[in-house]
């Protein structure tokens, strides 16, 4: 199975010149904690310069008793995210998300354009649908034995 297959087409995006007020109202609004940094590329493409979690601002700003009308997306932003490539394996993907420490990670096109955001709940709910049809299978199988056996 591929990146392309289980990853969330639907991101939200911010810029790194934005204030880090807008982009907290946007994860509030949109029911995210992670937004994906971008700048436009010579074709106009998005390109993922960074990524911005909830815990990002509140480790950096609000536990530190900072003003958030003074900062960035840029200036709070883990800049230079891993990013997997949408015709990845699924086990490659999960894999990097592992060796990094992170459940989300930007998904890009083969020119680094963003094409999703690929999240362990997405691989865990695939996972889970073939384990439920495998276990099916077996039951089946069983079922069938039993009205052999009689």
């Amino acid at each position: 199975m591929y990146v392309s297959q289980l990853c969330s087409s639907n991101v939200v995006t911010v810029r790194p010149s934005d204030e880090i007020t807008a982009a907290a109202q946007l994860m509030r609004e949109r029911h995210v904690g992670y937004l994906v940094v971008v700048t436009a590329d010579a074709s106009g493409a998005q390109v993922p310069v960074g990524v911005l979690t909830d815990r990002d601002i509140v480790v950096s700003i609000v536990a530190r008793s900072a003003d958030p009308k003074v900062f960035t997306v840029g200036d709070v932003m883990t800049a230079n995210p891993v990013t997997v490539y949408q015709l990845d394996a699924i086990e490659k993907a999960v894999q990097e998300m592992r060796r990094i420490g992170v459940r989300r990670v930007p998904v890009v096109g083969k020119l680094g354009e963003l094409k999703g955001v690929l999240s362990l709940d997405e691989v865990l709910n695939a996972v889970s649908s073939e384990l439920r049809d495998l276990a099916g299978a077996i039951r089946t199988e069983q079922r069938i034995e039993e009205a052999l056996q009689t």
